[in-house]
């Protein structure tokens, strides 16, 4: 059966099979070796070479990703901030990136504090407003960067919107689609020429693997010059955490529905609440891109969402504290909830807001993570 006739969930387990062998077995096997077997003549009967050019576990979850993601090929890396390094890497000095207002703050530091010194350029727009991204393009512009949902104001971008003035001015589009994944959004269908994840996130899903990946449509000269910077640049992921990321592949749809579901629910739960200012979170009405979101997203919202509290700072770490069944912990999409401060992460540059909690929703029963926030707000 092909591709396109099988569903997401289906897809996720077939994507990351073995490859055919002198032996079958069912789940993939790891491939430790770092060289494989020359021939005489100097030929490789297995197509593999040497493990930072090509490991068979990496191929699988590059395959895999590229197939849930809807792209022409995927490249993985040792970490998520590896695989936008890579991105970043494909401009050339003196081009010019518009990136959002409000999204991962290391983004911002890497662009300003790096690639700022090699000659790339950047304006930062908000990118809920079109026409901020269309008054921000100038001759050097070469790629936009955005997320949607954004990381920690979950802010939507119309990412049909943007790919059409893209390509109207000859730009590439790229999309951090950690947080809502291929099970809620996919943003190449959407006109996007690229697509990140940081896979230690729900793509792992158990808070245990470190990993990035890159997925881009079909674009020769991108592909040949991730490939270059991949290969050459080294920082591959290993042939173990390709093999644990796959792994988590065969449950993210199932993890990913479930983990929005209960968001969903406890955002309603949230936004009730008289000592919680506002909530963050598309899936509510009265969210702004709420309307955008209903025609790019499926399966639910996804499973992140931000709330500010009343009573500032010192109110919101207070609250944090006291939440028995959500760790304070930085990062996000394992099976188990997490809460974090932001604005202590980020840093004094950071534009969060002071009382503002980052919330990633897990597997555990709605009904105690809403007890739970019931107890700590009281």
């Amino acid at each position: 059966m092909k591709d396109s006739k099988l569903s997401f969930e289906t897809l996720a387990l077939k994507s990351t099979e073995p490859f055919a062998g002198e032996v079958s077995p069912v789940s993939t096997p790891l491939y430790f070796s770092t060289t494989y077997h020359r021939n005489k003549d100097g030929s490789y009967d297995s197509g593999f070479v040497y493990s930072r050019t090509s490991n068979p576990n990496r191929l699988v979850l590059e395959k895999a990703c590229a197939k849930l993601e809807g792209g022409h090929r995927g490249f993985a890396f040792a970490s998520g901030m590896a695989g936008i390094e890579a991105v970043l890497k494909t401009l050339q000095t003196g081009e010019h990136i518009i990136i959002p207002d409000d999204a991962y703050f290391a983004v911002f530091k890497l662009i300003k504090e790096v690639f700022n010194r090699w000659g790339l350029s950047y304006t930062q727009v908000d990118m809920t407003e079109l026409e901020q991204v269309e008054n921000a393009i100038n001759e050097k512009t070469k790629m936009i960067w955005l997320e949607s949902p954004s990381n920690p104001m979950l802010k939507i971008t119309d990412i049909n919107a943007v790919t059409k003035i893209a390509r109207d001015n000859n730009i590439l589009v790229a999309v951090d689609n950690t947080w809502p994944t291929p099970v809620v959004q996919n943003p190449i269908k959407m006109g996007a020429d690229i697509v990140v994840h940081s896979t230690t996130k729900y793509f792992g899903g158990h808070s245990d693997v470190l990993g990035g990946v890159v997925v881009i449509n079909k674009n020769d000269k991108l592909e040949k010059h991730l490939e270059d910077i991949q290969n050459l640049g080294g920082g591959v992921l290993s042939p173990f955490d390709s093999w644990l990321t796959a792994r988590g592949l065969q449950t993210l749809f199932l993890r990913v529905k479930a983990q929005s579901e209960n968001a969903f629910k406890l955002a309603e739960f949230l936004n009730e609440n008289s000592n919680i200012e506002k909530v963050f979170y598309p899936g509510l009405p009265s969210h702004k891109g709420h309307e955008v979101v209903k025609k790019q997203m499926h399966n639910g919202f996804g499973a992140m969402l931000s709330v500010t509290v009343k009573g500032g700072e010192q109110k919101a770490i207070e609250i944090s504290n006291k939440l028995q069944l959500f760790t304070t912990a930085t990062s996000l999409g394992g099976v188990e909830s997490l809460i974090e401060h932001r604005k202590s992460v980020e840093g004094p540059e950071s534009n969060t807001p002071d009382n503002l909690l980052r919330i990633s929703v897990g597997l555990e029963n709605i009904d105690d993570l809403i007890f739970d926030w019931q107890k700590a707000l009281e």
